[in-house]
């Protein structure tokens, strides 16, 4: 049973429709700009291994795993077929609305690293989602959940909405401690525009990311 965390009120979102209605129709877009983008990649070399089993929540069209590198096995979830069935990198994926329904069909420690991009902000029961997560991990496996300062406002929960940036790391931090993740490392970074604004110093998107390990026997 995961422990709780947030209260009613925290859990609750402006836009309560059922959220396959809203990701119903693909969006071929990037949500992240070109410097996120390429920390998200570097993070990823640096962390994810070779060979490597990956699973990737929320994710859609494009994959931001190093190109040259080849893991064993990537495994995608998100809400749209179309997007999925675009993004290259993935062997195989699912679709699943984790608000309704926060069962990971997968075997106990059958992945190596999990991650989450600009996912995590949507989720209204993120404590079974770490629950379950832990246990698809095998020991000494990472989770890595990364995000900016962008969403959709009115599909994000009230605990997202009425936060800051820092306050948005202490949450996620707090959250996979309190299921088990030990070890939780946080990055917080500023990034480069790209083009001309970017050659004038411009930032791009923030660059947050909070990284957990699963425990060694």
């Amino acid at each position: 049973m995961a422990t709780q965390l947030l209260s009613d009120n925290q859990r609750f979102k402006l836009d309560r429709e059922d959220d396959r209605v809203f990701y119903r129709d693909p969006r071929f877009v990037h949500h992240l700009d070109q410097g996120f983008r390429s920390r998200l990649t570097q993070l990823y070399r640096e962390r994810i291994p070779p060979c490597a089993t990956v699973l990737d929540l929320g994710s859609s069209w494009v994959s931001h795993l190093p190109e040259d590198v080849t893991y064993d096995r990537v495994i995608g979830h998100g809400m749209n077929e179309a997007e999925l069935q675009a993004n290259e990198r993935l062997d195989q994926h699912w679709i699943q609305d984790f608000n309704r329904d926060q069962r990971v069909p997968l075997d106990s420690a059958s992945v190596d690293v999990c991650l989450a991009v600009a996912a995590w902000q949507y989720w209204t029961q993120p404590e079974a989602i770490a629950e379950e997560l832990l246990r698809v991990t095998r020991p000494g496996g990472e989770i890595i959940v990364a995000f900016s300062n962008r969403m959709f406002f009115t599909k994000a929960p009230q605990i997202w909405t009425d936060s800051s940036d820092q306050e948005h790391l202490d949450y996620v931090e707090s959250v996979l401690s309190a299921q088990g993740w030990i070890n939780v490392e946080r990055i917080a970074e500023s990034t480069r525009a790209s083009g001309i604004a970017g050659l004038w110093g411009a930032n791009g998107d923030p660059f947050f990311a909070v990284i957990g390990h699963r425990s060694r026997p």
